[in-house]
C-alpha cells in the first residue's frame, strides 16, 4: 500500500551506469530496485552495468566501506523532497 511518501532516485545516483529512475518509499527498498536492475543488466551483457557493478563489489570487500557507501546514500534518500 502506498503513503504517497514516494521518493526517486537515479540508477546513477546508486552507483549503476543509466539514467533510468527509481521510485521507492524507503531507502531499502530502492536498493532492491536498483540490485534487482543491476542483476538484470548483467544478464543482459550490458558492459557499462557490468563495469558499474563491478566497482561496487570492490567497495563490498571491505565492509566499512560498504557500510559507509550505504549510510550515505540512505541519508541522500532520506534528504529528498517526496515524489508529487
Amino acid at each position: 500500500m502506498l503513503t504517497g511518501t514516494m521518493k526517486t532516485l537515479t540508477c546513477k545516483q546508486l552507483g549503476g551506469a543509466c539514467d533510468l529512475e527509481f521510485h521507492a518509499e524507503t531507502f531499502e527498498e530502492m536498493a532492491e530496485l536498483s540490485k534487482y536492475h543491476g542483476m538484470k543488466m548483467h544478464g543482459e551483457g550490458d558492459k557499462s552495468h557490468i563495469d558499474a557493478m563491478k566497482d561496487m563489489m570492490k567497495l563490498i570487500e571491505d565492509p566499512n566501506n560498504m557500510q559507509k557507501w550505504f549510510s550515505d546514500k540512505k541519508q541522500e534518500f532520506d534528504k529528498l523532497p517526496q515524489d508529487d
